[in-house]
């Protein structure tokens, strides 16, 4: 594992994330139900390669945003905060974490130690309620937390949903036949993400295009004066 210091949601935090798949976005490889691969690789994989090629551009950019995720956003230092209060332990906050072909990573909410990792969630209330209830990993996360253990190697992963004047949810989760699954349906991902990555660079203009081509919006600018 590779680890990129850097603040989360800076430039260079984006910079250290462009074309590569991450945890957060694995439900776009594997769907969490079946363990099978999900239909909507391919345009992942689209997406990457045009974050790759393109820097800057709009899909590199996660500009949505809401009053529960503003929220989440503000909560987490407390939940943080908390969470190694309550579990008297140590959270290593770091930036970006990638395989070591760099072909995959995550962005934990925190390193716990050598063999642990965290995710933090801070949802709407009733949200967090139905986690309480459920008392099980939501399926909304179960790819972003083994995806997690994937790109980490680490020995477990514990998901947290906190909510202010609510009972914490706290939930260990080890790697186990899902994680294999994951593991497999990323390797097919690499081949089709490398193939297709291929394709497009030989498609790509060379220098000598891309002169000509400014040579002549060069040219027709000339002639407006």
């Amino acid at each position: 594992m590779k680890i990129i210091e850097c603040t989360q949601g800076t430039e260079e935090w984006f910079e250290a994330r462009r074309g590569v798949a991450t945890a957060s976005q694995f439900d776009k490889i594997i769907t969490p139900k079946t363990g099978k691969p999900s239909a909507q690789s391919f345009g992942y994989i689209c997406q990457l390669i045009a974050e790759k090629m393109v820097p800057n551009a709009p899909e590199a950019i996660e500009a949505y945003s809401n009053h529960y995720m503003e929220y989440g956003v503000n909560t987490e230092p407390e939940a943080r905060d908390y969470y190694a209060f309550r579990y008297d332990t140590e959270v290593q906050q770091v930036g970006f974490c990638m395989t070591d072909d760099e072909m995959f990573g995550c962005s934990p909410d925190g390193l716990v130690g050598a063999p642990g990792g965290l995710e933090l969630k801070c949802p709407a209330l009733k949200t967090h309620v139905g986690y309480l209830l459920a008392g099980s990993l939501p399926a909304a996360y179960k790819c972003q937390v083994h995806g997690s253990l994937y790109v980490t190697g680490r020995e477990w992963w514990d998901f947290m949903s906190y909510a202010v004047g609510l009972p914490p949810f706290l939930l260990r989760v080890y790697p186990d036949e899902f994680t294999e699954q994951m593991g497999e349906a990323l390797k097919e991902f690499t081949i089709k993400y490398e193939e297709a990555w291929e394709r497009i660079t030989r498609l790509a203009p060379d220098e000598a295009q891309i002169a000509l081509k400014a040579e002549k919006e060069s040219d027709a600018l000339a002639d407006c004066f």
